[in-house]
């Protein structure tokens, strides 16, 4: 797409940290990062959201990669992976993009403001019952 920031950095209009390409997924430093190291994972192809996209193993493949390289060259602790499809879920960028942030314990990244809901066992019910996958 041509005026996607991320198609930009792909197509090398835009200057990026890349860490890691193949010919279907571009992984680099996000710039505004949570903490050293978080990358952004991308598909090559412009794909809007997970709806969209048809080879998703592929993208976290890639993450299990770099999560593998963040803890033996960043010491990390353990690793938070991230994404938002959808306006509703927050997503800004609308190309596809995974979030790979390295943790430690004691390090500043906060996801603990994230509120639970109360939910009922009729609804409990109700939503297995919508979303259960017989194979």
């Amino acid at each position: 797409m041509e005026d996607c920031i991320f198609c930009k950095i792909i197509r090398g209009e835009i200057p990026s940290y890349k860490i890691y390409e193949d010919d279907f997924v571009f992984a680099f430093l996000d710039v505004n990062p949570l903490a050293k190291g978080h990358t952004l994972i991308i598909p090559k192809e412009h794909k809007k959201d997970i709806f969209e996209i048809e080879d998703l193993d592929k993208i976290v493949s890639v993450a299990k990669i770099i999560a593998n390289k963040m803890k033996e060259s960043l010491n990390c602790e353990g690793v938070n992976i991230y994404h938002a499809s959808g306006e509703a879920a927050g997503q800004t960028v609308f190309h596809f993009h995974m979030h790979l942030i390295p943790r430690k314990k004691g390090d500043n990244v906060d996801f603990s403001s994230l509120k639970v809901i109360k939910v009922e066992k009729d609804e409990f019910e109700d939503l297995s019952s919508k979303l259960k996958i017989e194979k």
